[in-house]
């Protein structure tokens, strides 16, 4: 199964080709990120082994599959058996309803917001209402349409404050609410003492509740079972990122070769010639840069690699718009593209290089880059 979603010219003067060629410049072409879906299914079915027993095992789907393309993921993760999915806002919500079909349920994080009654309501979404406004503007534009709530249990970032929901607790009983969620601060450390405050917080603010309730995400999981509730929501761990240590990264980035060229001693390459060769080097310019997503924190740290086969090869100068230039002088035949993600070096791994996170990686990446697909 393959599909692109950015696709290359293609020349139609061979000629023309074949002069590119024997003056060591490929013909023009995009990188590919490459998706296995089978991958992504068994990450799922690891964190929800992780779950509680009778606890449902959801999947956040939301910043278009994490930027892996939810019109295939999502209907992989059904096959698997998920049937309940998070997203950001009702635009991505539609999304999901068409990948994932009519019996699913799609929850939205950012709740109902101003203008979004018909997206809601064409494509049973399920807002998760995060303040009193949104409260009146559901049961104002949708009565009788089911609903969420999201508490915040002490992150201050999203969520109805645990007053608010105090007041608003009559509206449990009384309409149609699917779920109350809260969201977790520190689950990448897990000694960190507002994992257990939150926890108590959640527990006492929905005591008594016939709803069912949502604490963790894919951190939350890892933290154990007093964390489940009764529905868990793994992200980036459907992707083999961290925290989930024990997942399988579920992507590889491949990026052709452009051009290659022979750099003496006291050569330069790059914007503002930061790279000196020391010695006589080759490299090789590919077509990806930070247009497509590839960091520019990434160049000319040294640590920054891609690998020929199984031969790493550092990035030398500056990432521009569209290229990377890569030291290749050690590689005795240079493969018509380098990878820059795959198992030996992850989203997290990159992540480390750049100052960031490996979600922030993974999301990124777009532009020129088509998406392949394989398995599920």
């Amino acid at each position: 199964m393959a599909n692109s979603r950015s696709r290359s010219a293609q020349s139609a003067d061979g000629h023309a080709e074949g002069l590119l060629a024997s003056a060591g410049v490929a013909a023009m072409s995009c990188p590919t990120l490459t998706i296995d879906l089978d991958l992504i299914v068994s990450n799922w079915r690891a964190l929800d082994a992780r779950s509680a027993c009778g606890v449902e095992t959801a999947a956040v789907v939301k910043a278009d599959g994490y930027g892996t393309g939810a019109e295939h993921i999502v209907p992989a993760l059904r096959r698997a058996g998920v049937r309940t999915f998070f997203v950001a806002v009702a635009a991505e919500g539609a999304a999901v309803r068409r990948a994932a079909g009519p019996d699913a349920e799609i929850h939205v994080f950012g709740g109902h917001m101003d203008g979004d009654a018909a997206e809601i309501a064409n494509h049973a979404l399920i807002p998760l209402l995060n303040s009193a406004r949104q409260v009146r503007r559901h049961r104002g534009t949708l009565p009788g349409h089911p609903f969420g709530i999201q508490i915040d249990s002490g992150m201050n970032r999203l969520g109805m404050s645990c007053e608010d929901f105090t007041a608003l607790r009559d509206i449990v009983d009384e309409e149609d609410i699917r779920l109350v969620v809260s969201h977790l601060a520190c689950t990448d450390d897990a000694g960190n003492p507002l994992n257990s405050q939150q926890l108590a917080t959640f527990h006492a603010i929905t005591a008594g509740l016939r709803v069912r309730r949502s604490l963790a995400a894919t951190g939350g999981i890892l933290l154990g079972r007093d964390y489940h509730f009764d529905v868990t929501r793994p992200g980036i761990g459907l992707f083999g990122g961290d925290p989930f240590t024990d997942g399988t990264p579920v992507v590889t980035l491949d990026a052709p070769v452009i051009q290659t060229r022979e750099i003496p001693t006291g050569g330069i390459v790059g914007y503002g010639a930061e790279w000196v060769a020391r010695r006589p080097s080759r490299i090789a310019t590919l077509a990806i840069g930070y247009a497509d997503g590839l960091s520019r924190a990434l160049g000319g740290r040294g640590a920054s690699e891609v690998w020929a086969g199984d031969t790493r090869c550092p990035i030398v100068g500056r990432i521009s718009m569209d290229l990377t230039t890569v030291d290749v002088t050690h590689v005795e035949t240079l493969p018509d593209s380098l990878q820059i993600l795959n198992r030996s070096q992850t989203i997290d791994d990159l992540a480390a290089v750049a100052g960031t996170i490996g979600y922030e990686i993974l999301t990124g990446l777009g532009g020129r880059i088509r998406l392949r697909y394989f398995g599920g």
